[in-house]
């Protein structure tokens, strides 16, 4: 079984004339973060790797998870390629990871991450939100097998409030 915890990086600012590379989270983005990476302690998982996009707002959103999860930082890494709002690289981000990998977070960008978890999890979400979370399971060995999963968990920030 392989589990993959998808997160939508927290919400931005729009307050600087800066490329979209570069924007940094919102105060309610620091907040929402804060907010789901707590309540996501409520939930005991192992974790393997750590994946974040480049992009300022999803690196310091992952920072956030990675310091209130308390997160071993030697399996975090940076990936440009996830800086993807189609889902072509998200996808095969995911099936690229090593076969030793069995729990995996990612940290990414809408449409890519409510496009994946509509097709590969079996509950329709319209939109993952701003430091939303979604957590598949699948019955595969080999991430480069994936397939339809199950969706078992979802932390919305609006949930939490």
């Amino acid at each position: 079984m392989k589990k993959i915890i998808l997160v939508r990086h927290a919400k931005s600012s729009w307050e600087f004339n800066l490329e979209d590379y570069e924007r940094p989270l919102s105060e309610r983005g620091f907040n929402d973060a804060s907010l789901v990476s707590k309540e996501l302690c409520n939930y005991k998982f192992q974790l393997d790797l750590l994946i974040s996009s480049g992009a300022l707002r999803a690196k310091t959103t992952a920072d956030i998870f990675i310091s209130n999860l308390e997160i071993d930082k030697n399996i975090c890494s940076v990936n440009h390629s996830l800086y993807d709002f189609s889902g072509q690289d998200l996808l095969q981000t995911i099936k690229s990871t090593n076969i030793l990998v069995n729990n995996l977070m990612l940290f990414g960008h809408n449409h890519a991450i409510t496009a994946f978890v509509n097709i590969y999890g079996n509950i329709f979400i319209e939109n993952v939100p701003t430091c939303g979370v979604v957590i598949l399971e699948f019955d595969i060995i080999n991430w480069n097998e994936i397939k339809k999963g199950n969706t078992l968990k979802t932390i919305f920030p609006r949930d939490l409030k």
